[in-house]
């Protein structure tokens, strides 16, 4: 039986794939089977160049196997009758084609992550007996020094192999050009670009001629039609010689469009045609002829993966003062709870403010998008906070108020901020006029919910303390599906019921953005000293309480000079249980761990450790304020004085007005108590979240001792549907171990990358081509000062230290605490600082809140400050104006 030998040449059909014929080939198959005008045309297979060589030529290139062997073996080709007489048949089946174009098409040419633009050569016009020669040069092409160097930057195989050659018959074009189905340049997936000239569009593929230009959209209509001055190029001899150009150029110019707008619409259509077919944005050459549009060849944009799409939804990023929440990278685990917390309980609490269900739930996209994770980071999606409170009256007013509270630097644009409203259905006079009664509705929910927001924040505890003493057995104990029973329950009665803390934190908002107004424009407050010395002194603020105590187990250890040497230097595994040593020390230690025991740092990053795991910071601190000494007048003395001088102070501003003193009494009150219990209901907040942290580690032991997980903090790089659902048997995938491997490796290169900016902007999918650069500078931080916020008043001088991590921090007594930002962890470090400056933050955040309780002057807000200053400045810092300045010389400190 004779075996078959296979052709060396091929046509459209299933034989023509890319790894017989190269990519440029292969698409001009497929294209030519789905009916697109396609030129008549055959492809040369790569075999073909090997079954040109003499047996010893062949024999060296398998030896060296090298790029200098196949150019020695370039100079002995020589076809061999079989493959001339393919040639010769297949040219007789390109019909009436007096002329061929000879182009290359290697394995990975045309692919969709490298072109290979004009790195080999093609030849146009090639009369039918040169044709064996041209496709002996597009060989010799391949494997020229600029190949092997664009094969060696883009990381590609560099074995030489010779290419597929594709012959295709020649169209003698009144005009050609390019044509892209989405724009190559600015990344618009619904724009297509059309370039077009007279004749051939050889100059144009090599950028040696202008173009007329269309940009045209998706629906057909023209957006933009650009005129160049071209030249006209004319056919000269349809018999000329190989090597001799077919065409010449006219002296003159035109400036007439090389097409008409119609047959640009026509080239449009057919280049996003060409990008339904292979599914996804196409690059095309065209030529036209009479009337008629040829596609010569189409192959992928391989710019655009780096592009974001400039018209897609236009989103604004903020890490505000979530990044006191969730700073740094931040797990899998941990996102996926907060992202489904803050879509529930601003759900409820829409529900609460009397917005109807119906328009709830057509929003539901926007409470899904509450928080984003970028490059493994915790950002605010400012759209839907701004979507959210446009469900709500006063839209306008309570906007600003909102970006005080969140500490967003910059509103956003006018423009956006009223599109944004208008999406939702709110902001709009008319549109509230036109639904009084649901406007009506939701102002008396706003009323009835600040009546009774004491009420509901007293049912809250009670609620939170029942839950939270309420487990069936330790968690230790439990069967594996028992512990994910308790974490829905907790889900049913507290995570999806937070509706006292979002009241609470409403009001907060909007007492304290008019108290802001009252004091400036009632009591000439420009700076908000007043305004931040009226709420301090409160008391009954839990956040001050670690603070204290603290101190108290400092001033314990320092009447024990071998209790405040082992703190300091004990190994830390040793540390709890050497305090059996010290039973005094040891009660007050375990019952600041019984009660703030989960306030550790990053302590909202469930993956953190709590104090329960490792209180080792803790103890530490208080060796080193031991070792110090705490000198100096208690915080509460000051606070008191500070409250009081600005009371006499309003006082004073509103004695001839006793409406107004009425009234900014009833604000200043309602402020007070709903700060306070903003700051304490983060506490319970905490206690919660600790308990989400405990189950979840439990339920990673026990998953590990299944082999299920590497190890227990691997549950980590979970998502919370993906834990639960293993046990509940409603998940995709099972391999926990694998997917828990994927994402580490995945954020183990986000924390390799450069973190995006503090703000910024994307367009379109947000994972793709945007740079999360920033997109509103903030004000360099230079020169001799710098101007924050003031959060709690206190002119300070001294030096400075700027921590970053405040576990292996050495704060000396006296100085200022320099931080980027602070978590209620950090409070292990206030007792012993003079001063605090902190480079994120509002006046409604942590660090200003406890800093004005602290009576520790703070200045909050400014902008790079941990870039400008370094350990060991001299400043001078004012809390009442936010203003820092450094000081020349330590001279200055004493003076």
């Amino acid at each position: 039986m004779t075996r078959r030998v296979a052709a060396y040449l091929v046509g459209p059909g299933a034989e023509a794939t890319a790894d017989a014929v190269g990519g440029k080939a292969a698409a001009l198959n497929a294209l030519t089977r789905a009916e697109f005008p396609v030129p008549r045309w055959f492809a040369v297979r790569p075999e073909a160049f090997r079954a040109s060589l003499p047996p010893e030529a062949a024999a060296a290139l398998d030896r060296a196997g090298d790029w200098g062997a196949a150019r020695a073996a370039l100079g002995a080709v020589a076809m061999p009758q079989r493959l001339l007489d393919e040639i010769e048949t297949w040219l007789m089946r390109l019909g009436g084609a007096d002329r061929v174009a000879v182009r290359s098409s290697a394995i990975d040419e045309d692919s969709s992550g490298h072109s290979f633009a004009g790195q080999l050569e093609s030849f146009l016009y090639v009369p039918r007996e040169s044709v064996p020669a041209r496709i002996v040069d597009v060989w010799r092409s391949a494997f020229t020094e600029r190949v092997l160097a664009y094969r060696r930057e883009h990381r590609l195989a560099a074995a030489p192999r010779a290419p597929g050659v594709l012959v295709q018959a020649m169209i003698d074009a009144d005009a050609s050009g390019v044509a892209f189905s989405a724009d190559p340049v600015s990344g618009a997936r619904a724009v297509r670009v059309v370039s077009a000239v007279f004749g051939l569009g050889t100059a144009l593929v090599s950028g040696e001629a202008d173009a007329d230009t269309w940009r045209i959209g998706r629906d057909g209509a023209i957006r933009e039609r650009a005129i160049a001055t071209k030249r006209i190029e004319h056919r000269i001899d349809a018999a000329a010689p190989a090597g001799v150009s077919a065409h010449e150029v006219d002296a003159d110019r035109a400036a007439a469009p090389a097409i008409a707008d119609d047959l640009a619409e026509a080239v449009a259509r057919l280049a996003a045609r060409a990008e339904h077919h292979f599914g996804r944005p196409q690059d095309i050459e065209w030529a036209v002829r009479g009337a008629k549009v040829y596609l010569l060849q189409s192959r992928p944009i391989t710019t655009l993966a780096a592009l974001a799409d400039p018209e897609g939804e236009r989103i604004i990023w903020d890490n505000s003062n979530i990044v006191e929440s969730y700073g740094g990278i931040t797990s899998p685990f941990t996102y996926s709870f907060a992202r489904r917390a803050y879509e529930e309980v601003y759900r409820g609490f829409c529900r609460l403010m009397g917005v109807p269900s119906w328009r709830i739930e057509s929003n539901r996209r926007t409470f899904r998008n509450m928080l984003g994770l970028i490059r493994g980071r915790v950002y605010y999606n400012l759209n839907s906070w701004y979507r959210t409170l446009a469900l709500l009256p006063g839209y306008r007013t309570n906007r600003r108020f909102m970006e005080q509270m969140m500490g967003v630097r910059e509103s956003i644009p006018e423009a956006l901020a009223d599109s944004l409203a208008a999406s939702v259905g709110g902001a709009s006079r008319l549109a509230q006029a036109g639904d009084a009664l649901l406007l009506a509705r939701t102002v008396a929910g706003l009323v009835y919910n600040h009546l009774t927001v004491g009420r509901r924040i007293r049912a809250f505890h009670a609620r939170l303390e029942r839950v939270l003493a309420e487990p069936p057995a330790p968690l230790a104990d439990m069967r594996i599906d028992e512990l994910v029973a308790h974490y829905r329950d907790l889900e049913r009665r507290l995570l999806t019921r937070w509706d006292a803390p979002l009241v609470n934190d409403f009001f907060a908002m909007i007492f304290y953005g008019v108290l802001r107004r009252l004091t400036q424009k009632w009591c000439g407050d420009a700076d908000g000293t007043l305004q931040n010395n009226l709420l301090c002194g409160e008391g009954g603020m839990v956040s001050a309480e670690p603070a204290r105590l603290v101190r108290e187990m400092a001033e314990t250890a320092a009447e024990e000079p071998e209790l405040a040497r082992f703190l300091a230097e004990a190994p830390a595994d040793e540390l709890v249980r050497g305090l059996a040593r010290f039973p005094a020390f040891r009660v007050r230690f375990d019952a600041y761990v019984a009660r703030f025991g989960d306030r550790c740092l990053e302590e909202l990053k469930l993956e953190s450790p709590s104090l329960h795991e490792d209180p080792t910071t803790l103890l530490r601190s208080v060796a080193s304020y031991a070792r110090r000494g705490l000198g100096g007048e208690r915080a509460s003395a000051i606070e008191r004085r500070m409250r009081a001088m600005a009371e006499e102070e309003v006082g004073a501003r509103l004695q001839d007005a006793p409406l107004r003193r009425v009234v900014f009494r009833w604000v200043l009150a309602n402020a007070r108590a709903r700060v306070r219990d903003r700051e304490n209901l983060r506490f319970e907040r905490t206690r919660v979240f600790g308990r989400v942290r405990a189950i979840a580690l439990e339920l990673g032991r026990r998953l590990a001792a299944l082999d299920r997980l590497e190890a227990p903090r691997d549950v980590f790089f979970l998502e919370v549907e993906e834990l639960l659902g293993f046990v509940e048997g409603t998940v995709a995938a099972v391999d926990l171990a694998a997917l828990a491997r994927v994402r580490k490796d995945e954020f183990a290169r986000f924390a390799a990358l450069p973190p995006p900016a503090d703000r910024f902007e994307t367009t379109g999918a947000v994972y793709q081509g945007n740079a999360f650069a920033a997109a509103y500078a903030p004000p360099a931080a230079g020169g001799d000062a710098l101007r924050g916020t003031g959060a709690c008043p206190g002119v300070v001088r001294a030096r400075v230290r700027v921590v970053h991590d405040p576990r292996s921090a050495a704060l000396e007594h006296g100085e200022i605490l320099v931080a980027r930002y602070t978590d209620p962890g950090w409070i292990v470090l206030f007792p012993s600082c003079a001063g605090l400056l902190v480079e994120r933050g509002s006046l409604l955040s942590h660090s200003a809140i406890v800093a004005r309780e602290m009576a520790i002057p703070a200045i909050v807000g400014l902008a790079g400050v941990t870039h400008w200053l370094a350990t060991g400045d001299l400043v001078e810092m004012d809390g009442a104006t936010g203003v820092v300045r450094k000081l020349g010389a330590v001279a200055e400190a004493a003076s």
